[in-house]
């Protein structure tokens, strides 16, 4: 971790309000953007925590739905499987179907990753579907108004496995990682790129999230083996939305759910 980065976490009592949290931190966040650049660039990434955010989210007649600015927003994903993307295993499929069939995204607003694809391919034509978007030129590096990310139980993040590949790319700003431990291929935004965004959070649920995130956090630092570690985004500060249970070996929050850690490399 690079000297003096702040961890800002905020806590919720169950599942079902950290859903409505993250939901509300997508609006905020969005905002923001669309004030400052006119556009909220996001990434997003798969499983069941930000399934039900993204379910909150699009519910018709909650407060923030309406409130989303859907007409300024282009949707990336931090990585994907290399699946087609009806496949149950596809991130894709599931935002579809926990968001995007009922909200008002164009097309052409929905960047996916193409995990049908050869793998080296699929990373190949994202890359490049990024400096697009992006308007980048030479070495420049794309900046996300907002990255979200889920912590796996050997301390992975995105797609960058303990012990890969992945984890050493520098240049690239989109890779293609063999996974040995679940035996798939998956293609992933780099670290650089993650690091490079506005705003990083860690959307983390369920008690059996609560030891790694401590050793992710307070632990030693071994970011081969706990690649989360590497996320430190060029801003100095992280964000993370928790649950009571994911929070349980952390310090105890303040009376609005706010704890701060500071970390140094």
């Amino acid at each position: 971790m690079p000297q003096n980065l702040k961890i800002v976490y905020f806590v919720a009592p169950n599942a079902a309000a950290l859903a409505r949290r993250a939901a509300e931190f997508f609006v905020v966040e969005a905002e923001k953007a669309v004030a400052a650049r006119g556009r909220a660039r996001i990434a997003i990434s798969g499983g069941s925590t930000p399934k039900a955010a993204f379910a909150a989210l699009g519910e018709r007649g909650e407060e923030w739905r309406p409130r989303m600015p859907w007409e300024k927003l282009d949707l990336f994903w931090v990585d994907e499987r290399c699946v087609p993307p009806d496949n149950a295993e596809s991130n894709y499929r599931m935002t579809r179907e926990a968001l995007l069939d009922d909200v008002p995204l164009k097309p052409e607003q929905i960047h996916r990753m193409k995990g049908e694809l050869e793998p080296d391919d699929a990373a190949a034509r994202y890359e490049s579907e990024l400096r697009t978007s992006f308007g980048l030129q030479g070495a420049e590096i794309p900046r996300f108004d907002l990255v979200e990310l889920g912590l796996g139980p050997d301390g992975h993040t995105a797609s960058l496995f303990p012990h890969t590949e992945a984890l050493h790319e520098t240049k690239r700003l989109v890779v293609a990682n063999y996974v040995e431990a679940v035996d798939m291929w998956r293609v992933t935004l780099t670290r650089p790129v993650i690091n490079q965004a506005r705003q990083v959070f860690f959307l983390i649920s369920g008690a059996d999230k609560a030891m790694i995130l401590n050793e992710v956090l307070q632990g030693p630092r071994d970011p081969e083996r706990l690649p989360s570690q590497f996320i430190t985004p060029v801003d100095g500060i992280l964000t993370l939305l928790l649950d009571q249970a994911a929070a349980s070996f952390l310090p105890a929050p303040d009376a609005e759910g706010r704890g701060v850690l500071e970390r140094n490399s």
